[in-house]
């Protein structure tokens, strides 16, 4: 059986673990050759690249810090040197500081600013660089949250926000791009059982449960077949797009 993905190179953000490191494996079980990027954990993304070679795939690890929007043009033209191309741009790197009120007076603004600057413009500098890169028919998948569209309780004003400003980029740029067959959609993902939500100790907490349809973790393999869907070429009319994968959260 083909796989959809064979000859083609992604770039997969925040790829060392968790959900990154899930997307990544799926891409290349269709094929793709991946790079990912982190930001310290090099243990555990020389971890992820040795599980992607053993795919059958070529894949590499790039050091690159996604709240510096400058790294992203230097991360992509590594994507390019290594492989020679870069076809799928995922950008899933982010962090999710919450639960502090936004007249709470112990908020980290600091924290909350440097938020932005991974969710928010980190992601918009990586699609701003590979535009300038992608052939016509490539593919721009970022990860967002259902708290981007759906703000279901308090001490979230910033995450949520810096989640919605990625839809709203992810539109433009649809427009932007579409002339090229380019296209560009968010993949709201539901709450999983990752490092991003330790201490939830494998259950859902009671209010979060409620505000779900389905009461379970999205699976990362769940979230990981969004992406690999959106970057196959049955998706190639699907742009400007927010796919949800969130267990009804958004209903």
């Amino acid at each position: 059986m083909s796989k959809i993905l064979s000859g083609k190179v992604a770039l997969v953000t925040g790829g060392s673990r968790g959900l990154g490191a899930a997307i990544a494996a799926a891409l290349a079980d269709q094929g793709a050759d991946v790079v990912i990027s982190y930001v310290a954990s090099e243990e555990k993304a020389a971890a992820v690249v040795e599980g992607l070679k053993a795919r059958g795939v070529r894949a590499v690890a790039v050091q690159a810090d996604q709240g510096d929007p400058g790294a992203s043009r230097p991360l992509i033209e590594k994507v390019v040197e290594t492989f020679g191309k870069l076809d799928i741009l995922v950008n899933n790197a982010a962090v999710a500081w919450q639960g502090k009120t936004i007249d709470d007076p112990e908020i980290d603004n600091a924290a909350m600013d440097h938020q932005w600057m991974i969710n928010t413009m980190g992601v918009i500098a990586n699609i701003r660089a590979a535009a300038r890169v992608l052939p016509d028919g490539g593919r721009i998948i970022s990860v967002g949250s259902g708290l981007g569209t759906r703000i279901a309780f308090p001490g979230t004003a910033d995450y949520a926000a810096s989640k919605a400003a990625v839809v709203g980029y992810s539109k433009g740029a649809a427009r932007d791009l579409g002339r090229r067959n380019i296209t560009v959609n968010v993949v709201q993902a539901g709450m999983m059982d990752t490092d991003m939500a330790a201490g939830s100790k494998g259950k859902l907490p009671p209010i979060i449960m409620e505000s779900h349809a389905i009461h379970r973790f999205a699976e990362v393999s769940e979230v990981a077949a969004a992406v690999v869907f959106l970057a196959g070429p049955d998706a190639g009319f699907i742009t400007g797009s927010v796919v949800d994968v969130n267990g009804g959260f958004t209903a």
